[in-house]
């Protein structure tokens, strides 16, 4: 579901109100674990964490008005999604998140290529994602999008 919001605010007000306790200890944890430099906005209809413009100019997909996505977290309709740009371009990121996960958690990840869906809040990892969130800079995300390019 992509929600016709202009702020975060917003965001946690459209949403089903059983899921913004679950979205808000994400986003706590998002901004208490992300390195300097990324900023939190609403971008494709979910909260984003993003490479500021006033960092890369150059923008999304050479779109000078669109931030380098990097996280976003989102209320679908029977989910809670959680986005990461790394996993989809870093393999051994990627491995790294997949061999945590199954670990320590019995419950079977719902995964895509960069999308983590949790239908129970008590499914998500959320010191998993707190670890995560650590293992990327704004400089090494440039990097990889650029040599994506």
């Amino acid at each position: 579901m992509i929600y016709e919001v202009k702020s975060v605010q917003e965001y946690l007000q459209a949403i089903p109100q059983d899921r913004v306790e679950t979205i808000q200890t994400l986003r706590q944890i998002l901004k208490a674990n992300l390195p300097p430099g990324f900023t939190e906005e609403i971008q494709y209809g979910m909260i984003g964490y993003v490479v500021p413009l006033s960092t890369y100019p150059k923008g999304y997909r050479c779109k000078a008005n669109t931030p380098l996505p990097f996280i976003s977290i989102s209320s679908q309709k029977n989910t809670i999604n959680f986005y990461h740009m790394g996993i989809y371009v870093k393999p051994e990121l990627l491995h790294w998140f997949v061999s945590s996960y199954q670990r320590y958690y019995s419950s079977r990840l719902d995964m895509g290529k960069s999308c983590m869906r949790f239908k129970k809040a008590e499914d998500i990892p959320f010191d998993l994602i707190a670890e995560l969130a650590q293992k990327m800079t704004v400089q090494e995300v440039i990097a990889l999008y650029e040599q994506q390019e």
